[in-house]
């Protein structure tokens, strides 16, 4: 019997969401001599996403499950346990005693929604309490863990809505944004990161515009029509259906209409959360086996419970 099969999870558990971030504008503004592309993004978090589960175990195990998981399997060199492993490789074995990691996997996978990411960095939070660690996410403590694994994993820590620039470690909050309902729909095609920035024909392109006062909708859709997703192109160069997403967003007569991150998840935004919740409807009507989702954007991730 694993632990997540008793009723009730053992006592000193910790349960936590792995908000889905998206990129509501990306510019690709150059590349570094190592390879790594430079960007300015800002990027909002959703209500929308995973959520990890951790217990108190006799041993490590590791699992995937959820409508998402599929085609994800449960091996260790995924970011979860690479998480759990890098914390005990600093703080020791005694500090870091056995636990049992399971992933409710919902968020579509290789999909421009940071869900690995998300997941990783919701392990390293819950981790960090259930262990009882000298770390804190708010002065830069675990930061520092998050950046080793991934460059998007520290913005996922805070999910809150941010500027990230450099390869996405230099992190600008934005205060004061409004929360905006968002439907995001991903027709289940993959694609790779790294084919799309193949795909790209200039990596040095001009960089966010100056963020004014943004005190509604108004200002935000303002705003994002100056801005681009450098990526979309190319993406849809390797995954032509992202434009029959976005053509099923358009269809809807949202506010504004974009792909995020490289890929291939498209979102569209709404004047409520009740318009957008309507539009999900009428998409998911016609395309029964796509991942579409209304949601809304948060600032913060909640408690860890």
């Amino acid at each position: 019997m694993t632990p997540f099969q008793n009723a009730e999870p053992p006592r000193g558990s910790a349960s936590i969401l792995a908000p889905a971030k998206i990129n509501l504008a990306l510019h690709v503004t150059g590349r570094r001599d190592d390879g790594f592309h430079m960007l300015e993004t800002l990027a909002v978090f959703a209500s929308a996403g995973d959520r990890l589960t951790i217990v108190p175990a006799a041993s490590d195990s590791y699992e995937v499950v959820g409508p998402g998981r599929d085609p994800l399997p449960a091996r260790n060199d995924n970011l979860e346990p690479r998480a759990r492993d890098l914390l005990r490789s600093h703080f020791g074995d005694d500090a870091c005693p056995p636990v049992a990691i399971r992933l409710e996997k919902h968020l579509p996978v290789a999909a421009g929604l940071g869900g690995g990411s998300a997941d990783a960095a919701a392990t390293l939070l819950a981790l960090s309490e259930l262990w009882d660690l000298p770390l804190d996410a708010d002065n830069g403590g675990l930061a520092k863990f998050a950046l080793s694994l991934g460059a998007d994993i520290p913005m996922c820590l805070q999910s809150r809505t941010v500027i990230a620039a450099g390869i996405g470690e230099r992190l600008t909050p934005v205060e004061g944004w409004p929360s905006l309902a968002i439907v995001l729909v991903n027709s289940g095609e993959k694609v790779s990161t790294a084919d799309v920035f193949g795909k790209m024909e200039k990596p040095d392109n001009p960089p966010l515009p100056p963020l004014p006062a943004i005190t509604g909708y108004d200002q935000v859709i303002g705003w994002l029509s100056r801005t681009r997703n450098d990526l979309e192109a190319a993406a849809i160069a390797v995954a032509p259906s992202i434009s029959d997403t976005l053509a099923e967003l358009e269809s809807q007569a949202p506010l504004f209409a974009r792909m995020t991150g490289s890929g291939a998840t498209c979102f569209a935004i709404f004047p409520s959360l009740a318009v957008a919740e309507d539009a999900a409807d009428a998409i998911r009507h016609r395309q029964p086996h796509w991942y579409v989702e209304a949601t809304q954007t948060i600032e913060g991730r909640g408690a860890i419970t």
